[in-house]
């Protein structure tokens, strides 16, 4: 009889031709699961009624092109009270399915490479990691944000059950946390490639790595505690239901149970890969291993399997050869190995192996506490005392096989190193990769491999070599460059809040704007709580405020000390202070002229200590129409110019005074069609880099950067474009966790609604980035009235 807290086989489900690769737990019907395997299929498993309790194909799912290596369930909804099943595969795709189709409801393209996790969150979003290097949240059938930053193969991605917090775990060794598409925080301590996340609780996780261990993790940063037992690459958890205990798989062929802080138990499988596992609703164990079985586990008495199947499976696991390479057993000498006299004493451990020379065989055992005997493993091969294949040299290691590869007649061979240890889907990757082939000839590239290796134990990379999704893989740094904001004047309090008008009447003087001499700036004074009156805002906000004689006279003082190759004559000087006129005086009889605008242009390019009182002339000129058509967009490469320029002068190291006048520039060029339009194709720029100004401490570049995100969500209210919909959150949020000044907030908040108003999608996206918890505490804010009130109508909107 088993011992209460040991796991025994409950049955093997046949069903895949090749390794299943992926399990998860369904919602529907109950006590379901689904895999997925190699074989370019998944399958949904349901539990039956006959005497052995095994389980039955419910139906197969077909749709990618090449192997599946990922599935992932999405909560039950309305629209789909089953959940829905998203699937992975090496042909770059998402397949998402019903639980009763055989062919995906729809297909989610836009990875570069293989898709190798996925996670699902509340509202129906999903995130996936690539050996793309990259991470993606879709909603809808839509990618709303990539997550940039690993510079290698993306192997695992989990969604934290607090909303808006993501992880993703490289082969680059390190684990990211996300939140509105930002990574917040990096977590090192792995030595090698993170294979696999669990979430434990909202505040604490695990993760395991190709360097055999398994760490918890606090979601603040520190790592709390270190898990060894495998002796192989880890490449699956599962956590139980009560957020302590969990299970893990790998390259060491085993199953090990781990409660309280400890491994409990090593099942030892007859497959040199156990790639993946999950937690059924019954407590049961799912695993999936490179002989293509899923076997489920249980520590139920009554749903274990019959003694008959329990000794098969035990004769199978004897049978079986293990090459020394590939597990725990270390460099072995028969001359050394006790007899099978040694198996007369009890082991201290569960799971501990002990190896015996049997005549001529050396023989594996583990030691079962559950059993109280030793279980014979396998037979060892590979020993030290037998024969064993040549090393062959190249590039400085030694390999098992170094193939020569002919690709063109006539052209030069290409060398394909492999060692048995190796699996033949990853070296022929890197193979394609280092030698810049196409991906098409993958299964063709690991079918010869296979064939030509017969006979071989085929496992995973060895510890000692790179990921071969890392070395060669695209890298995609993270953006450098800064997007400037558009809004009305930041540097006020009580200013009129009217987007693209004049100088404001009869506001209250507020904080001076130190190049301007404009006063301040706030919303309309009149609240009616009874009716929105803040979002949907679609007319662009500006910064209007000027005075004409101090921005020239800080011109001329600061040209009378520019160096000679860049002081301007009297006349550019008189040029300049006409356009100046011309574009604050909307009753001007002189319109801009051509020669003005290229001076104004030209001198734009000053030296950045000295560029500011020009940077000013210029955010006031773009508002007039002739200017903003002739800088914006007259020429295409004309307003890519403009925006580049503008973009470099909001560096994160820049002078504030330039980035705030940067940002403030490209805020009044929403006054015109053509900078609006110039804006809206530079959109993805310019927003990823004006969200690298949120960390600036300035209040006033903090209000330039939140009319910016408000003048492009105006833009892009009632359009059907999710994706820059989706930037704007991510900016929107990332924003509010470090801006204070309260005109920021506001205007941050009315961009918010505005980008939810009337989409229900944009409103889903919104709530599973956390915006909803994120602003909940400027519900109480009355000074100013406008931010609390603006945050309960947001608020409203996402219920």
């Amino acid at each position: 009889m088993a011992s209460p807290n040991s796991y025994k086989l409950s049955c093997s489900i046949p069903g895949h031709e090749m390794d299943v690769r992926g399990l998860s737990a369904a919602f529907f019907p109950d006590g379901a699961f689904v895999s997925v395997s190699r074989d370019r299929t998944g399958r949904v498993w349901v539990p039956n009624a006959s005497p052995d309790r095994g389980f039955t194909e419910m139906h197969c799912m077909t749709g990618h092109q090449n192997f599946v290596s990922c599935v992932c369930i999405i909560a039950p909804s309305d629209t789909y009270p089953r959940g829905l099943i998203a699937t992975g595969g090496n042909d770059h795709n998402i397949c998402v399915f019903t639980l009763d189709q055989p062919q995906p409801l729809f297909t989610l393209k836009g990875h570069k490479n293989t898709v190798c996790t996925l996670s699902s969150g509340k509202f129906g979003t999903l995130l996936s990691g690539s050996w793309d290097t990259t991470a993606k949240v879709w909603l809808n059938e839509k990618c709303m944000m990539t997550l940039q930053g690993h510079t290698a193969a993306v192997w695992a991605v989990v969604i934290l059950p607090e909303q808006g917090l993501m992880l993703s775990g490289s082969a680059d060794k390190t684990i990211k946390l996300w939140k509105a598409g930002r990574c917040e925080k990096t977590f090192t301590g792995h030595e090698d490639c993170v294979r696999g996340l669990a979430v434990v609780s909202d505040l604490e996780f695990f993760s395991c790595s190709n360097d055999t261990s398994i760490r918890r993790w606090l979601v603040t940063g520190e790592c709390v505690q270190v898990y060894y037992s495998h002796t192989n690459y880890i490449y699956s958890l599962a956590v139980f239901p009560n957020g302590q205990d969990f299970v893990s798989t790998g390259e060491d062929r085993t199953l090990r149970i781990w409660k309280q802080g400890e491994c409990q138990q090593t099942i030892r499988l007859p497959a040199q890969s156990v790639w993946c596992c999950c937690i059924l609703p019954n407590g049961d164990i799912a695993v999936g291993a490179s002989d293509g079985l899923i076997r489920v586990f249980t520590e139920v008495e009554d749903r274990m399997a019959s003694p008959q199947d329990l000794q098969a499976f035990e004769d199978e696991l004897s049978k079986t050869t293990i090459d020394p390479k590939t597990g725990d057993l270390g460099d072995i000498k028969m001359e050394d190995l006790p007899g099978r006299d040694h198996l007369d004493e009890p082991g201290n451990r569960d799971g501990q192996t002990r190896l015996i020379k049997e005549g001529q065989k050396v023989e594996a055992y583990q030691w079962s506490v559950a059993d109280s005997r030793w279980m014979k493993i396998g037979d060892v091969v590979g020993g030290s005392n037998q024969q064993t294949s040549k090393k062959v040299n190249y590039e400085g290691k030694e390999y098992d096989f170094v193939f020569t590869i002919d690709i063109n007649e006539g052209g030069p061979s290409m060398k394909l190193p492999y060692n048995v240890t190796d699996d033949p889907w990853l070296t022929a990757h890197n193979f394609l990769q280092k030698n810049e082939l196409s991906p098409m000839f993958l299964d063709q590239v690991a079918n010869f491999i296979v064939e030509n290796t017969k006979g071989h134990t085929l496992g995973a990379a060895p510890p000692s070599a790179a990921d071969p999704f890392t070395g060669s893989g695209r890298y995609i740094p993270v953006a450098a460059d800064n997007r400037a904001g558009f809004g009305a004047d930041p540097f006020t309090g009580t200013g009129r809040y009217i987007p693209g008008s004049g100088t404001p009447t009869g506001a209250p003087v507020g904080v001076a704007d130190p190049f301007t001499g404009g006063g301040a700036y706030s919303s309309a004074a009149s609240r009616q709580t009874s009716t929105n009156i803040y979002f949907p805002k679609t007319d662009g906000v500006t910064f209007e405020q000027a005075n004409a004689t101090q921005i020239m006279a800080k011109l001329r003082e600061l040209n009378s000390g520019a160096p000679g190759e860049y002081r301007l004559s009297e006349e550019v000087l008189g040029s300049l202070e006409k356009l100046l006129v011309s574009v604050c005086d909307p009753c001007a009889s002189e319109q801009p002229t051509t020669e003005q605008i290229s001076l104004l242009w030209k001198t734009s390019h000053w030296p950045e200590d000295i560029v500011f009182p020009i940077l000013d002339i210029l955010r006031l000129a773009v508002r007039h129409p002739q200017v903003n058509e002739s800088l914006c967009g007259g020429d295409a490469d004309d307003g890519v110019a403009l925006c580049n320029h503008l973009l470099s002068l909001m560096k994160p190291q820049a002078r504030p005074a330039n980035q705030m006048l940067a940002l403030r520039t490209l805020c009044n060029c929403f006054s015109g069609w053509r900078g609006r339009a110039l804006l809206l194709a530079q959109r993805e720029a310019v927003l990823s880099h004006a969200a690298d100004l949120c960390s600036v401490c300035n209040k006033n570049i903090h209000i330039a950067l939140a009319t910016l995100v408000l003048n492009y969500a105006g833009s892009l209210h009632g359009q059907p474009d999710l994706e820059a919909k989706a930037q704007c959150l991510s900016v929107a949020s990332a924003a509010l966790e470090s801006v204070q000044d309260k005109e920021a907030v506001f205007r941050l908040l009315v961009a918010l609604g505005t980008t939810v108003a009337s989409d229900q999608t944009a409103q889903d996206l919104a709530k599973s980035l956390g915006v909803t918890s994120q602003i909940a505490k400027y519900t109480s804010v009355t000074d100013p009235a406008k931010v609390g009130e603006c945050c309960q109508l947001v608020l409203k909107e996402l219920q």
